[in-house]
């Protein structure tokens, strides 16, 4: 091997680690956007929940009663 072809190998290898570096953060981000966007769906879930259970107990005794009946 002369030479010339071993730069030639060492730029291929530079290349081709900077491609597959590249490659892994892009691949690293969608898959954090990912997460967040099911960390946000189950947050906005929660959200939903606390409310309703709010609005249950900060509503009058009779309401509250009526509502867990209904439950059953």
């Amino acid at each position: 091997m002369g030479v010339f072809e071993m730069v030639v190998l060492i730029v291929a290898i530079a290349v081709g680690a900077g491609v597959a570096e590249t490659w892994m953060k892009t691949r690293s981000k969608q898959q954090k956007g990912k997460v967040d966007e099911a960390l946000e769906a189950k947050v906005q879930a929660l959200e939903d929940r606390v409310q309703v259970l709010e609005e249950l107990v900060t509503d009058g005794k009779h309401r509250l009663r009526a509502e867990f009946d209904a439950l059953k």
